[in-house]
């Protein structure tokens, strides 16, 4: 089983990094299944719209829903996460090299989202990458059961735990 999960505290960062990094292994080669995120900046009077990528090639799914003004609570659309979950599930296979999620969020904390997606891929040995927040490490690493490996948030960090250096 090998999994690994990157932190930053730069708003956005871990996405832009995992971005980064799978399109460095899809350029090699590399069959990568899972999703990456893209937040959109919608100016100073509104949170950004939050979108991910079907990997390899798509679709791209709005994951974030406008609450308007004023509000407080969580922005996920949970229908289009699952949305994403199904499309990634159906594309794990004996070609995948690499699963990436791109956030052990709330949803799978509380036992849904990617969890099962996360399962299944280390199962078939298939391993695995995620981005975490301070708020679901917790339940990560229950999930885990501590077999989890910190990762440096840096595309060639990434690459070499890939690689196996």
């Amino acid at each position: 089983m090998k999994i690994g999960y990157v932190m930053s505290p730069g708003r956005g960062d871990v996405d832009r990094v995992l971005g980064r990094f799978v399109e460095t292994l899809m350029a090699r080669g590399v069959d990568v299944a899972g999703v990456v995120q893209t937040n959109t900046d919608c100016g100073p009077a509104k949170a950004c719209d939050m979108d991910v990528e079907v990997l390899p090639s798509g679709p791209v799914l709005r994951i974030s829903q406008d609450l308007g003004p004023g509000s407080r609570g969580c922005r996920l659309n949970p229908d289009a996460l699952e949305q994403a979950v199904g499309l990634v599930g159906q594309r794990l296979n004996g070609d995948t090299r690499l699963l990436v999620v791109n956030k052990f969020g709330k949803q799978e904390a509380e036992g849904r989202g990617f969890r099962e997606v996360i399962g299944t891929a280390l199962a078939q040995d298939i391993p695995v990458v995620v981005g975490l927040n301070g708020l679901n490490r917790d339940a990560f690493e229950a999930f885990c059961g501590g077999m989890a490996e910190a990762l440096t948030p840096d595309v060639q960090a990434l690459l070499d735990w890939f690689d196996g250096e």
